[in-house]
């Protein structure tokens, strides 16, 4: 019996000495980045750039996947039916994150754990249309007759500032795609009649003339674009951060999410993704570790909140 026990102990002690081991080893083979979003936008952009950084930290492979669908709730459902074992993490854009002010979306903040926030822009309407030059110009036609504004999806960012000055009395009409390149081709094309947009998302289609900015969501002017009025300024107070965040499976290792978030850590303070931000427009202290990711997102969500359409 007593050889027995101490067979059975040393068993135990094994299996422990292995469970730390194994935990110790994270990540021992590629962790799946998903984007729930189509590839060439800011969410496949951030992905793509924060993945080839954390791949020389943690020497494992991110392969990037691209899950559009539903404003990024099909890609997050991929996440969170994957095992929470921290081989699976998804960018979360303020798009889909706006869908939590609708108490009948099925996930809840609860079910993520955010390993960091890693990109906050100022967003835009931008028109393409020589006759819509400027917010003054919007205002007027917008008055006369319904105005397309091409969105990620209903429930968003987006769809929140189109019902908000559609309140005010200007006839904006959601329409949403899915792909942000068929965002940019509807506006481009005469689809859509204006866009809702970061700037750096859009910033190629800036510097050719394609696209300009009439109004700017910030609390002050940006310095590129200084003759662009901001919305506060004007009397419209709505201000919606568009920021992208690094999440994983709520009931992963809390060791294993310190990795990713360290991991990120270190990828944002590169001098490359310094630059990156600067290129995009962004907020050169984007960055928000783990630690305080989560109280950024509630008072996010508390802003947006005040918007919601109230059902």
């Amino acid at each position: 019996m007593q050889l027995m026990r101490t067979g059975l102990a040393a068993t135990l002690i094994a299996c422990g000495a292995a469970a730390a081991h194994a935990q110790e080893k994270y990540p021992i083979r590629p962790i799946e980045f998903i984007v729930p979003w189509g590839p060439g936008g800011g969410a496949d952009q951030v992905a793509r750039k924060s993945s080839q950084l954390m791949e020389k930290d943690l020497k494992v492979s991110l392969p990037v996947i691209n899950v559009p669908g539903a404003t990024g709730q099909t890609g997050l459902n991929k996440m969170l039916t994957a095992a929470a074992d921290g081989y699976t993490i998804s960018v979360m854009t303020g798009d889909t994150f706006a869908l939590l002010t609708d108490p009948s979306t099925k996930w809840k903040l609860q079910d993520l754990l955010p390993a960091a926030i890693m990109i906050k822009q100022p967003s835009a309407f931008f028109t393409s249309d020589p006759k819509l030059a400027t917010w003054a110009d919007v205002e007027r036609e917008a008055k006369i007759r319904p105005l397309k504004v091409g969105i990620t999806g209903f429930g968003s960012p987006d769809d929140l500032h189109v019902n908000y000055f559609a309140k005010k009395g200007l006839k904006l009409v959601s329409v949403p795609f899915a792909k942000p390149a068929e965002r940019y081709t509807a506006i481009l094309g005469g689809h859509a009649d204006i866009l809702y947009e970061q700037l750096g998302d859009v910033k190629s289609f800036l510097e050719s003339k394609k696209m300009r900015p009439v109004i700017l969501f910030a609390e002050q002017r940006f310095p590129v674009y200084k003759d662009v009025p901001t919305g506060k300024e004007l009397g419209y107070d709505i201000i919606i951060n568009q920021f992208r965040a690094v999440m994983m499976k709520a009931g992963s290792d809390a060791a294993r999410v310190k990795v990713i978030s360290d991991a990120l850590a270190k990828a944002a303070a590169t001098e490359d993704y310094k630059a990156y931000l600067v290129d995009q427009y962004a907020d050169p202290a984007s960055f928000i570790p783990a630690s305080g990711a989560q109280a950024f997102l509630k008072s996010e969500l508390d802003g947006m909140r005040k918007f919601a359409i109230k059902k």
